[in-house]
């Protein structure tokens, strides 16, 4: 019993919030100077993110919740859901519900803990009915919203980018605050083009807007194959995110930064959607990197290394245990292949 109470408190130990947060704020804080009006994109679970719980052993899984109050009335937070999304009107992880009523639950929740939700950005709207539904009760509800569109051709095409029926077209959603936190349930919900869109129309305004995002993982600043990050491609496995040496910071700073194959693809086109974007005083132009567009200070946070290594070990495995199952339910066995391929990269004990 003595030794399983010394392995409790080791892994209680594990990692400290008080230091990831003191870094994080401070960093988000630096970078919000650079600009009038930072658009800080926030990804992967708002309210309690489980998987950064399990990998990393004490890490508070409320961290993003709390890294928000800390801004106080300088942030105000823009919630984006994508009309495509809502059209496939699958349910919603385990839960068994939509997408659109884990959406208003979530919204619901970060209010009654006092997180200031100014509205709602519906993204890629092409007419789909479920999003008229959606849009309808945003209206009844007098919530503050806008709709943006599908530009053809996005993000590739930028003469239709920045065409008359571009981010031109696209609405803007006033907000006072300095920090704007851009979030939503899940991928492709369109926080990146809302971002890029609010700061096209903000520089028409004489506005020096900018874009920064927050990503627990993968953790730039640790090794490719340790742990912690093999399990962040565990966890995306069923989208096939693959994880590599950032080659922009590589040659930029000669230093082995970790990202994610999305993310470095993106990248050459992003930058010359900037460069069209933003005035040339923007802080932006100096990105070099999609690791410079982030702020990611977990690694400050990790205090036993071995720890988080046997946790993140932990949960490969489960999230290997989990896929199986879920093959069986309909799950691509693509996911699965892609589990055993993950599975090989770990250093595991003797």
């Amino acid at each position: 019993m003595a030794f399983l109470l010394v392995i409790g408190v080791l892994l209680l130990k594990a990692f400290s919030n008080q230091k990831y947060l003191s870094a994080e704020r401070r960093a988000v804080l630096a970078r919000a100077k650079k600009f009038d009006k930072l658009y800080f994109e926030i990804g992967g679970h708002l309210l309690f993110d489980g998987h950064a719980l399990r990998v990393l052993p004490g890490y508070d899984p409320k961290n993003k919740l709390k890294l928000i109050k800390s801004f106080g009335e300088k942030v105000a937070v823009v919630y984006c859901v994508s009309a495509k999304e809502l059209e496939k009107k699958v349910t919603w992880s385990d839960s068994g519900l939509t997408l659109e009523k884990v959406v208003f639950g979530e919204v619901k929740k970060l209010r009654r803990k006092r997180i200031n939700v100014v509205g709602f950005a519906v993204n890629r709207f092409e007419g789909e009915k479920t999003a008229l539904s959606f849009i309808e009760k945003l209206k009844k509800s007098k919530e503050n919203f806008v709709v943006t569109t599908e530009i053809k051709g996005y993000p590739h095409n930028l003469e239709n980018v920045f065409g008359t029926n571009g981010f031109e077209s696209q609405p803007l959603l006033d907000i006072p605050q300095k920090i704007v936190v851009v979030t939503g349930a899940g991928a492709n919900n369109g926080k990146l083009f809302f971002c890029l869109s609010q700061i096209f129309h903000y520089d028409k305004l004489g506005v020096n807007a900018g874009y920064a995002k927050l990503e627990t993982f993968p953790i730039w600043n640790l090794p490719l194959n340790h742990e912690v990050n093999i399990a962040y491609e565990a966890a995306t496995a069923d989208i096939l995110d693959k994880l590599m040496i950032d080659p922009f910071h590589k040659k930029a700073y000669g230093i082995n930064s970790v990202n994610y194959n999305r993310d470095i693809d993106s990248f050459p086109i992003l930058k010359r959607i900037i460069s069209r974007a933003a005035s040339k005083n923007n802080f932006m132009h100096t990105y070099k990197s999609p690791t410079d567009m982030g702020i990611n200070f977990a690694k400050t946070g990790i205090l036993t290394d071995s720890a988080v290594k046997e946790a993140s070990r932990k949960e490969i495995l489960r999230r290997y245990e989990s896929f199986k199952k879920k093959v069986f339910k309909g799950e691509k066995k693509s996911t699965l292949k892609r589990m055993k391929e993950i599975i090989l990269k770990v250093n595991w004990p003797n």
